[in-house]
Order: C-alpha cells, then structure tokens, then sequence
C-alpha cells in the first residue's frame, strides 16, 4: 500500500488549475475526462510515485448515471469549493481490489484502474480515510512531467487515530502523521521555490 495521489477539488477546473499553479509557482499538465462521472482533471508529479489531482465537474458532458465522486454533488462540497479550490481527500494504491464491493472499474484515455466508490459518492470518513485505487496501466505518476515538487508531511485527522492507524498498517509513506481531531487533511509540499501548505 502506498500513496497514489492527494485530490484538490475546485468550482471549476479552470478556477482549479489558475488557484494551484499560483500557489506552488509550478505549471498543471492536463488529465483528461471521466465519462462515468462526468468530471475532468489536471495532474501535478509530486515524484515518479505519486501526484497531485485537480478535480471539477466537467460542464461540457452529460449527467452522470449515478452519483459523482469525491462528495462533488453534495451541498457540502460545492460550499466547501466556492471561494478556492481544497484538498479533499488522499487515495492509495494497492495490489488488488478485486471482490471488493465498492470497486468501479474506469478509464481515461488510454488508462484503466480500478477504485473503490461508495454508492452514494460520499468521501469515506469525510475525505481523512483513503479510497484505494488498483491500476490495470501503468499509474500517470510514471509519466508525468516531474516539476520538482515533492510531498513533505501529509496530516491526517480523525476522531479513532488508532483505528485508522490499524487500517492503514502496510501504507509505506514516510512524513505521514495521524492525529485527533476533526476529520481532515493537511500538506506540506516542496516546491522549487520554498515549500507550501494545502
């Protein structure tokens, strides 16, 4: 189990991309479309492991035949997301998902994965418990530009540190710190300019 990729979602992805690229002084590749949600990203490497996902509902494609991910249809989030975009959640890659009952099968381009979904599109433990994600190709990380930022510190709280820490007991990611607290996500990146918080 290790870190695949940390989600910023954003009111649009434009909004998204302008506010990130500011703040990190670094530029966004584009991602692509998802068709079963109805949404489109941009990427950021944060190393040949890892990446930062920018997220918004895509307006040019038609409604979802289910509920989006990412909480992206809940009042909630589009408050949450008025003002500037936010880090929302963390998902990490494992092995195998199969038989795994929230597990929906997806592609972009020419990338195909495996990730785990709630029916209702909820983020798991409000966004502080990773979704897990199983690549069928080889994960963008691997491919993306590497613009010199790197994750330092993600934190992590949750009510049940220990609960989480027990969840999490084979994740393989130095700087990580599970706390009390609200659940919630916190970053530090390096970036070639100083280091920066999300």
């Amino acid at each position: 189990m290790r870190l695949d990729h940390l989600v910023i979602v954003a009111r649009s992805l434009e909004q998204g991309v302008l506010a990130v690229e500011r703040h990190l002084g670094v530029p966004l590749q584009p991602g692509g479309r998802h068709s079963l949600f109805g949404t489109h990203n941009a990427l950021l490497s944060l190393g040949p492991d890892s990446y930062l996902e920018v997220i918004a509902v895509d307006p040019d494609a038609p409604a979802p035949s289910r509920t989006r991910w990412f909480g992206l249809d809940t009042p909630q989030m589009r408050e949450r997301v008025a003002v500037a975009p936010a880090l929302v959640h963390w998902v990490v890659r494992v092995p195998d998902l199969s038989g795994h009952e929230h597990a929906v099968e997806l592609t972009r381009d020419h990338h195909r994965w495996s990730l785990t979904v709630p029916p209702d599109g909820s983020l798991p433990l409000d966004g502080a418990m990773p979704s897990r994600i199983q690549w069928h190709t080889p994960p963008p990380a691997r491919t993306l530009r590497d613009q010199g930022v790197r994750l330092e510190r993600l934190v992590v709280t949750v009510p049940a540190p220990d609960t989480l820490r027990l969840e999490l007991g084979g994740l393989q990611l130095e700087g990580l710190d599970i706390e009390e607290g609200q659940p919630g996500l916190r970053a530090r990146l390096s970036t070639p300019t100083g280091e920066v918080d999300l």
